[in-house]
């Protein structure tokens, strides 16, 4: 399962695609091996993220034990259907899809009136459901929820909590957004899901790039810097970085430490 396709990235964030498809491969085989799971249980949201989680697993423990879900909202394009049908199909495992809307709508029902839902609450709710539902399924099936959250998303917190961010092993957890690329082209994860918008899917046209105002190989570059070299914020300006990019990609990963972190409590214990 080795696709002959490559991506340009940054040259700084390069890997060796067969070092560290042998480091997942073993990282996802050891966790299941430990936890003594059967099944792994993964939501297909037609996106790069997703699709790569897929193909590493499948590759690590075989496409029988690979249950995978669609769980699409009304507003979801099709296109991530199609895509998410696609990864299946590559992968030979089984796939369900499960619609929330319904349930979405219940939610929104039940909450006191007053403004209208805006779509971030409403792509946080759909994000909670689909958790919710692929536990479920991980207890139905006596498996374990393949995450499938990057080390960019991660570090900005462009993820939400008790939602997309739940899960009981992430094999990406540790690749940036660009690393995942190259290692989805490596893998050989259909070509459609690698040329398009990265996006959340949380309404029409929406995608991460736009709603964030920046380019992921940028973002990527800066993150290496501050997170993994550990440089200042003008050290990486000085490495000819915008200095109000740099400076809301630090405020982003400020705001969202809660989100990288066991929730915290006053210690009383001796």
């Amino acid at each position: 399962m080795s696709g002959a396709g490559a991506v340009q990235i940054p040259s700084e964030l390069g890997i060796d695609l067969e070092v560290v498809r042998d480091v997942c491969r073993t990282f996802i085989q050891e966790q299941f091996k430990k936890i003594g799971a059967r099944n792994a249980i993964l939501g297909l949201s037609g996106g790069i993220d997703s699709a790569l989680v897929g193909f590493l697993t499948a590759d690590a423990l075989g496409a029988d034990r690979l249950r995978t879900y669609i769980l699409p909202y009304r507003t979801s394009a099709p296109t991530s259907r199609t895509d998410a049908l696609a990864v299946a199909a590559a992968l030979g495992c089984s796939v369900e899809e499960i619609e929330i809307s319904p349930a979405l709508d219940a939610v929104e029902a039940a909450l006191p009136a007053g403004a209208e839902f805006s779509p971030i609450r409403r792509g946080n709710i759909a994000a909670r459901l689909r958790m919710i539902t692929l536990y479920d399924q991980s207890a139905r099936y006596d498996g374990l929820v393949m995450g499938t959250g990057n080390k960019t998303e991660a570090m900005i917190g462009y993820t939400t909590l008790h939602g997309d961010a739940a899960c009981a092993i992430n094999p990406i957890g540790d690749l940036y957004k660009s690393q995942v690329r190259a290692l989805a082209a490596h893998l050989g994860v259909p070509g459609a899901i690698l040329t398009k918008a990265p996006s959340a899917d949380l309404w029409p046209g929406q995608t991460d790039e736009g709603e964030g105002g920046f380019d992921y190989p940028t973002l990527d570059r800066i993150l290496l810097r501050l997170v993994d070299q550990k440089k200042s914020a003008a050290a990486v300006v000085a490495d000819g970085f915008d200095a109000e990019l740099v400076a809301k990609v630090q405020g982003m990963m400020a705001r969202s430490q809660f989100k990288r972190e066991m929730p915290p409590f006053p210690k009383i214990s001796a």
